[in-house]
C-alpha cells in the first residue's frame, strides 16, 4: 500500500467516527450572516462547533498550510484526498472564510514572517475575520484609480487613513481589514500600498448596504484619521498593486472552484437541480419526464463538470508557482456565468412557486431561491466584473494584442 493509500485509510476512518453524522448531506453554513439563510437549529450549530474544534485542531481548515502557522502541512496530493473523502461524506468543509482564501494565501506568498505568526494562526482557527476594502465609490472596474489616502506620520511607524470603501462584505462582523490605500499620488498604479488595519481602531464607521434581496451582505466603510501601524505593509510601500494582482487571483480561485458561499446554497448540486426537476416537471423511468428541460440540465451539468476537471489541472501550475496564475479569470468568468444559469434553471422549473418574497402561501426553499437569484446577480461584479475577465483572458492568457 503506497503513503497516499494510508492516508486515504486514516483519514476515511478518522472522518467517519469524529465529524457528527447530522452534518453528512448538509450544506455549508453561509459565510456571513448578512448573506440570508435560515438559522440552523441548536444542535446542529453545536455538532458544527465541534466538528470545528476537530479539524482546527489537525490543521485541516487550511490543510497545505505549514504546520508552524497552524495550518496541516499535507502535500497537495494529501490535500485533495482529504477533499475527496469529505465529498464522499457529504461533509461541507468546516470553515470558509476571505482569511483561509485570500488573505491568508497572500500573506503565505508576500507577508513577513511576523505578520505570518501574527495573523495566520488566527485564520486558521476562525478567531480572527477579515473583510477586504479595495472598491470606492469612483473606483470600481478602474480599480488603481482609488483615491483612499495614507499618510505616513512624523513618528514614520504610523499611518493615518482618510477616505471610504464600498462593498465591504461582512465588514460589520470583521476584525481586520486587508485594503489598497494611496501613499502616493504622483503614480497611479506605483502610488499604492497594501495595508491591513484592525476594525476596532477609533474613526472607523461601517453602514451595511441592503440588497435587492433584502439581505445586507455588502457594507460601505468610511475612514477618518484611522491610524494603522506601518509594520503591518504587507510587501513594499507604493508596490501594493503587486500584491493586491496576488490576491485577486486567490480570490477568483475561490469564486471559480464555488469556493465563496456556493456550497451554503440550497440544491446547489447537480443532484439537487435533478431533484427538482423530478419533483416540478414530473418523472418518467426514473428520467426527468421533459425531454427540452433534460437537454438543459445536460448542458448545464457537463459544463459544470468540464470546469471543475479544468480547474483541478490548473492546480499543478499553482503548486509550481506559488499563486494561481491569470487563468483564475477564465474560471471565475465561467463560475460565475454558470451560477446565472443555474438560478434561472431553478427559477424556471419552480414556476410561480418563484413569484413569493415573503408571507404564507409559498415553500421556505421557494423563498429562498428567488432571494439568491436576486444575490446572486453581483457575482458577475465582484472580484472584476466579466468585462474585465475577458480582458485579462485576452491580454494575459491568450496574449491578443491590445489596440492602439
Amino acid at each position: 500500500m503506497s503513503d497516499l493509500d494510508s492516508f486515504r485509510t486514516e483519514i476515511r476512518s478518522w472522518l467517519e467516527s469524529a465529524v457528527p453524522s447530522s452534518l453528512r448531506g448538509r450544506p455549508m453554513a453561509m459565510i456571513y450572516e448578512g448573506a440570508g439563510g435560515e438559522p440552523e437549529p441548536a444542535n446542529i450549530q453545536k455538532d458544527r462547533a465541534r466538528y470545528l474544534e476537530l479539524m482546527v485542531e489537525r490543521g485541516y481548515t487550511a490543510p497545505t498550510w505549514p504546520k508552524e502557522y497552524g495550518g496541516g502541512g499535507l502535500s497537495n496530493a494529501q490535500a485533495r484526498v482529504l477533499q475527496d473523502e469529505l465529498a464522499q461524506l457529504k461533509i461541507a468543509p468546516a470553515m470558509q472564510s476571505m482569511g483561509l482564501t485570500m488573505i491568508g494565501p497572500t500573506l503565505l506568498v508576500h507577508g513577513t514572517e511576523a505578520q505570518k505568526q501574527q495573523f495566520l494562526p488566527k485564520i486558521v482557527s476562525g478567531e480572527q475575520r477579515w473583510c477586504q476594502g479595495f472598491s470606492e465609490p469612483g473606483a470600481g472596474s478602474d480599480l488603481a484609480s482609488l483615491r483612499m489616502s495614507a499618510k505616513l506620520d512624523a513618528s514614520g511607524e504610523r499611518y493615518v487613513i482618510n477616505g471610504s470603501k464600498i462593498w465591504t462584505s461582512g465588514a460589520q462582523f470583521s476584525d481586520w481589514i486587508f485594503m489598497l490605500v494611496r501613499t502616493d499620488e504622483t503614480s497611479k498604479h506605483n502610488g499604492i500600498t497594501f495595508l491591513l488595519a484592525d476594525m476596532k481602531t477609533p474613526g472607523i464607521e461601517v453602514k451595511p448596504i441592503k440588497l435587492i434581496s433584502g439581505h445586507s451582505m455588502f457594507c460601505e466603510v468610511f475612514f477618518n484619521d484611522v491610524v494603522a501601524e506601518a509594520r503591518n505593509v504587507v510587501g513594499v510601500v507604493n508596490q501594493g498593486w503587486t500584491v493586491a494582482k496576488t490576491l485577486l487571483n486567490f480570490e477568483r480561485s475561490g469564486m471559480g472552484t464555488g469556493g465563496l458561499g456556493g456550497a451554503a446554497r440550497r440544491g446547489n448540486t447537480g443532484a439537487g437541480i435533478v431533484a427538482l426537476a423530478k419533483e416540478t416537471v414530473g418523472e418518467q423511468a426514473g428520467k426527468v419526464a421533459d425531454g427540452l428541460v433534460r437537454d438543459q440540465l445536460a448542458s448545464l451539468l457537463i459544463d459544470e463538470l468540464a470546469l471543475s476537471l479544468t480547474v483541478r489541472r490548473s492546480a499543478e501550475t499553482a503548486k509550481a508557482t506559488g499563486a494561481p496564475g491569470p487563468e483564475i479569470s477564465m474560471f471565475k468568468l465561467c463560475q460565475s456565468e454558470l451560477g446565472h444559469r443555474r438560478d434561472e434553471l431553478m427559477l424556471r422549473l419552480r414556476g410561480t412557486n418563484a413569484l413569493g418574497w415573503e408571507g404564507p402561501g409559498f415553500a421556505s426553499d421557494d423563498l429562498a431561491q428567488t432571494r439568491m437569484w436576486l444575490g446572486a446577480k453581483a457575482t458577475t461584479i465582484y472580484g472584476g466584473t466579466s468585462e474585465i475577465q475577458r480582458n485579462i483572458i485576452a491580454k494575459r492568457v491568450l496574449k491578443l494584442p491590445t489596440g492602439n
